[in-house]
This record gives C-alpha cells, sequence and structure tokens, in this order.
C-alpha cells in the first residue's frame, strides 16, 4: 500500500506549505517507506503528498505526485490496477507511448485520453486517488467498487483535506479533531463507524465506488458514482448462469485462477496470509500453482486452543509445500498492542481480528511487500454458519402472507445486533 493526502483552499506559502505537506506525509510513512514525494501549487491553494510503497516500477519512473504527459493532471494513487497491461495496450493502439511501466502512468494516461468516469469503469483493481486538473481548476477524489482502499475528506475551517488516514490531518493547522457525536451512536450500535461517517466531526469516508469532484472556483463538491453493485446484482439476477453445475465450477475456477495471477504481477516479493481455511487455502493452492518456486505464506498462532488455527494452517501449507512461517502471540504481546491500536487504526472499530492482523502484517513485511488473503470469501461465497440458516428459516416463512414477512423483516432490522463472529 501507499498513502497519500493533501489539502485545497489554504493560502500557504510555498515554504510553509511544503512544511506542512511534509508532516502530513510523515504520518503515513508506514504506508509507503520507499520514497516521499510533493507537490505544491500556491496560485491555486493545492497541495499534495505522496508516500511510495513501490510495487510496479521501482524506478525514479513510479515517483508520485505523477503529472500526465499534457500536463493537465497531476495525481497521487494508492493501490493497484490489475488489468494495467491490458489498459496499456489499448492506449499504445491510440498513438500513446509511456515512459516507464507502473499503472500509475497507465491510470494517468488513460484519464488524460477517456475521462475519469469511463477509466475507472474499466479498470479492474484496488486503489483510491486523488487527481488535480490544472485547466478546470478541479480536484477529485475516487475509490474502487468495493472501497478496499480508504480515502477520508472534508472542511476544516477554509481548508479541505483528503488522504489515505485520518493521523495525517491531525498535522494541518487547520484541523479541529472534535469528535462526532454521529459516528459514537454508530460505533456503539454496530460495532463499527459506517461509511460516510468518521469518528471526527465533519471528516467522511468517500463511498465505495464513488468521484468526489471538487470545483475550485466555487468549492462546491459533487459525489457520483460509476458502478453499483446493487444494479450489478440485480443484473446477474436478469441474466442468470445458463451452464449446469459442473461448467459452474470451471468457469469459477478460470475466474478464480486469472484474478490471483493478475494480482500476482509485482517487481517485488509476494506471498499469502494462511489461516488454513478454505478462502485462505485456495488462494495460496492457486498462487503456488502460478509459481515456479515455493511461495512464503504466514499465519498466527495461540497457545489457547479454541483460538488456534496455526495448526490447519501448517498441514494446508505442507501439503502444497509452500515457504511457511509462523508467529505464536503471546498474551503479553496483545497487551502491549491495545494502547497503540489509536495510532495504527486511526478510528475505533470493535473487531478483534484487528490484532492477530497487526502481528501477521508485521511478520510477513520482513519477507514480502505484498501479500493475498481471503478476506471477503466467507461474505461471498456464504460461509459463515449463519448463511446455511436461511433455507431453513425460509422453509417456515414461505406460508406466511407477504405482508406479515415484510413487517417480520422491518422488525430485524430495527433490532440493534451483536455483529461479531
Amino acid at each position: 500500500m501507499c498513502g497519500l493526502a493533501g489539502y485545497f483552499g489554504s493560502s500557504f506559502n510555498y515554504d510553509f506549505g511544503c512544511h506542512i505537506l511534509k508532516n502530513m506525509g510523515d504520518e503515513l510513512y508506514h504506508r509507503g517507506p520507499d520514497n516521499q514525494g510533493l507537490w505544491l501549487d500556491t496560485n491555486a491553494r493545492v497541495g499534495l503528498v505522496h508516500q511510495r510503497l513501490a510495487i510496479q516500477d521501482l524506478s525514479q519512473e513510479g515517483h508520485q505526485p505523477m503529472h500526465s504527459k499534457t500536463e493537465r493532471y497531476v495525481i497521487i494513487y494508492n493501490g493497484e490496477i490489475y488489468n494495467f497491461k491490458e489498459l496499456r495496450s489499448k492506449l499504445n493502439k491510440r498513438g500513446i507511448n509511456f515512459v516507464g511501466h507502473s499503472d500509475t502512468e497507465v491510470l494517468l494516461e488513460a484519464i488524460t485520453e477517456w475521462g475519469i468516469k469511463v477509466t475507472l469503469e474499466r479498470a479492474v483493481g484496488m486503489f483510491a486517488f486523488a487527481l488535480w486538473d490544472r485547466k478546470l481548476r478541479s480536484l477529485t477524489l475516487a475509490r474502487d467498487r468495493m472501497g478496499e482502499k480508504p480515502l477520508y475528506y472534508g472542511w476544516q475551517g477554509k481548508s479541505f483535506l483528503f488522504g489515505s488516514e485520518l493521523n495525517s490531518f491531525k498535522k494541518h493547522p487547520e484541523f479541529k479533531g472534535e469528535v462526532s457525536r454521529n459516528a459514537l451512536c454508530l460505533l456503539l450500535r454496530y460495532n463499527s463507524i459506517s461509511a460516510p461517517q468518521s469518528i471526527y466531526k465533519n471528516i467522511y469516508k468517500l463511498p465505495p465506488a464513488s468521484i468526489l469532484t471538487l470545483d475550485g472556483d466555487t468549492n462546491k463538491t459533487t459525489i457520483k458514482n460509476y458502478w453499483s453493485l446493487v444494479e450489478t446484482s440485480k443484473r446477474g439476477v436478469r441474466f442468470s448462469y445458463k451452464g449446469n453445475e459442473v461448467d459452474a465450477l470451471s468457469d469459477l475456477d478460470n475466474i478464480l485462477s486469472k484474478s490471483i495471477s493478475d494480482q500476482m504481477v509485482a517487481d517485488v516479493p509476494i506471498g499469502a496470509f494462511l489461516s488454513g481455511g478454505i478462502d485462505s487455502s485456495l488462494i495460496s493452492s492457486i498462487m503456488q500453482k502460478n509459481s515456479i518456486k515455493p511461495i512464503k505464506t504466514f499465519s498466527i498462532g495461540f497457545e489457547n486452543k479454541s483460538y488456534n488455527e496455526a495448526n490447519y494452517a501448517s498441514e494446508v501449507a505442507c501439503h502444497l509445500k509452500t515457504d511457511h512461517n509462523e508467529l505464536y502471540v503471546q498474551p503479553k504481546d496483545v497487551l502491549e498492542l491495545i494502547p497503540r491500536l489509536p495510532q495504527i487504526y486511526n478510528e475505533p472499530f470493535s473487531d478483534s481480528s484487528q490484532l492477530p492482523s497487526y502481528f501477521l502484517s508485521q511478520m510477513a513485511q520482513q519477507q514480502v511487500k505484498v501479500a493475498l488473503s481471503g478476506d471477503g470469501g466467507d461474505e461471498l461465497f456464504g460461509g459463515y454458519n449463519r448463511h446455511f440458516w436461511v433455507r431453513s428459516i425460509w422453509n417456515r416463512m414461505k406460508f406466511f402472507p407477504n405482508s406479515f414477512r415484510k413487517i417480520s423483516s422491518n422488525i430485524v432490522k430495527g433490532v440493534s445486533v451483536n455483529t461479531w463472529d
């Protein structure tokens, strides 16, 4: 991952503006320790800073903030465009040549050629970026379809702040840091603070699959979606799959293999988080299938057997013949980590997995720069026990009138429930 931050509207002189940007970037050093870059236009009152974790094109040609060949756009970007080679090939056919081979340059030139919305509709990946348009004097913030990469924004005084993490905002002189009472209510009810709210008043998360545009002359902001999960789901129902079970298994295998292969494209060492569950084991197996040498896998263990999954992960790693790494976490390690959680995660959320996730990432970063994981597999493929209850509940509910089912559904939705798994 990389880190990005910036501001619009601050009337700082050049030296002080650069000082602010550097401090904002320093707060994101852990996201991108390879290089810091900043760009400031005092006349337009906009500044950008980028902390780079070099994954594609480790040369200076991948440095950010990056300028388009036309000099119209300046971008800071966090993420990966997995189909960037395909997009690059299409742009080559339109007479566009590239200096380096980073996906950032492809994204920037695609925006120049096709516009922001069309580019995002064609891009496959996880990303967040800020783009300054010198011609229109406008700032664009955008986020990937599922919201994998974070992006916060909001007005503080006369300044519009944006960045990958809230901690960077604290280095801007106009940041107030007032806690949002609405966000606290969400936290107490749902154990998390859902988008677009954040823990701070007037600071928001950009929703997934969204484009925010700020007009530099009027200071007005608009947010539009370039993709809809609901509409995509409805389209899938209207045009349902026509193959049989064998066809479905074959097609799913091809889709997963291509997706994981695309995510293995990197100029740095990569690995996988392996818990021993179906999703991470499947990802690790496909990665190993596509690798000429043992891939590096990582897992966390606990002495308490009721929490420990390391044995399952070890068995899978042995079967796949991966280069497996384990770390057993002790109670004292957890207790020492807890006071640091606000600094690490920026805002509270009540997921106990944040603890092992930190230890796992800390261990993995000593050997790899990229690690694939199985997050989201249970949600997409119905892997939790509660998903198996649906058929049983439906068999009982289907005999009741539709009006009764709607009332029951509204009652269930209105009850605050513990969402911990």
